[in-house]
């Protein structure tokens, strides 16, 4: 697959029609949507300006990269398409849901990415990760709901490429490609662009704008932030960056200033399973295998402190990642799925935890996708994973 030129391949379990193509009357493009549409509002046709957009929402990264078509939207119409794409899911209300990808060396042959069924309350495949995403070590994350999976390791060797799953259209196509090769990074969405954190022993960010189609640096970590492992997130519109290997560190990125800057300490010499961000609270989560639980610390970017926190029992504790959806914090591995609920009144650990997609292999990465009403109405055929107690 070139890196650079956006081809684009059906998923394992087939292609699904695409919300906004046109089934009637002239076929719509990135090159002739602005006038279709400029003609269906002198006419008055709403049903024609319903369909433009649709085809939009359904195309959005194709329209960002058309200057002379998002460039001439308006503001209101911006925000439609965009909403539409991520919480309507195309042309029927769809679903927002979570799911997780199929990484490590230990998932050998094909990788998967499956969703838990918001009805049905089972796991089902939703489509496979192509050959050309290295084994292990690629950093993953949604954006403007599409998912994004960049760099990784292959044959000993950190890999450039970047490669992007469209849920409304069931396909992958290729992304410009990283500044520089890269394995475990940390890829986060953020104001619209996406930020490539570290990896291996870089202190290197670089950040990506889909309008552009380019990659280019930012500010590195500081030096000495980090040896290899480290969490990021956004929250609020800054970029945080945890890690350490005696001491926890917690960094945060200004992109308006293009600044680092060290957060109040907290001591802790847990291993830390992932960071997320809670509307205002970025949530971090420790492993302490001696205590045999996890550990929840909350930094509030408000009054940039640190909050009373949570701890749940969890023997043999495996490594986990977390997705939130909602007022959950979902933390997902192979043997179960914790489930952290953060409301106004209170937070804390739910007391049952949801088993996980049964016969999975290697690390569970998980996401949030918004699904369309299709895709959660459809049979699912020889795909279909579900859980042992049915969730």
């Amino acid at each position: 697959m070139d890196r650079d030129q956006g081809r684009e391949r059906s998923t394992a379990t087939g292609t699904r029609s695409e919300p906004g193509s046109a089934s009637e009357g002239t076929r719509i493009s990135a090159q002739n949507c602005h006038e279709l549409l400029s003609r269906a509002k002198r006419e008055r046709a709403e049903d024609e300006q319903e369909r433009v957009y649709s085809y939009m929402s359904a195309h959005y990264l194709e329209v960002l990269r058309a200057p002379a078509l998002y460039g001439r939207l308006s503001a209101a119409e911006r925000s439609l398409i965009l909403s539409r794409r991520t919480e309507r899911a195309g042309l029927e209300a769809g679903g927002r849901v979570l799911a997780v990808a199929e990484s490590g060396e230990e998932a050998r042959g094909p990788r998967r990415v499956l969703f838990l069924h918001p009805s049905a309350r089972r796991w089902e495949e939703l489509t496979r990760l192509p050959e050309e995403v290295p084994p292990t070590g690629s950093g993953m994350c949604t954006l403007f709901n599409y998912l994004f999976v960049a760099g990784g390791l292959r044959g000993g060797r950190a890999q450039d490429g970047v490669l992007c799953f469209d849920p409304l259209s069931g396909r992958w196509s290729s992304v410009r490609a990283l500044g520089e090769p890269r394995c475990q990074l940390r890829l986060v969405g953020m104001d619209g662009l996406l930020y490539a954190v570290g990896g291996g022993c870089l202190l290197s960010v670089e950040r990506y704008d889909p309008r552009a189609d380019r990659w280019s640096h930012v500010a590195p970590l500081p030096k000495g932030s980090f040896a290899v492992a480290h969490e990021a997130t956004a929250c609020d519109g800054q970029l945080f960056v945890s890690g350490g290997s005696l001491f926890y560190r917690l960094l945060r990125y200004d992109p308006r200033r293009d600044e680092w800057e060290e957060c109040p300490f907290n001591e802790s010499h847990c291993r830390s399973a992932d960071m997320v961000a809670h509307r205002g609270l970025v949530c971090r989560f420790d492993v302490d295998r001696e205590r045999a639980e996890v550990s929840v610390h909350r930094y509030s970017t408000v009054v940039k402190a640190w909050l009373e926190g949570a701890t749940f029992p969890m023997e043999n504790a495996l490594p986990f990642r977390c997705a939130v959806l909602g007022d959950r914090i979902y933390c997902v591995n192979r043997s179960r799925t914790l489930q952290f609920h953060v409301s106004e009144e209170g937070s804390g650990f739910l007391p049952e935890a949801l088993p996980a997609p049964a016969g999975t292999r290697g690390n569970l990465v998980p996401f949030v996708l918004s699904l369309p009403q299709n895709t959660l109405t459809s049979d699912p055929r020889s795909q279909t994973v579900t859980s042992d107690s049915g969730l």
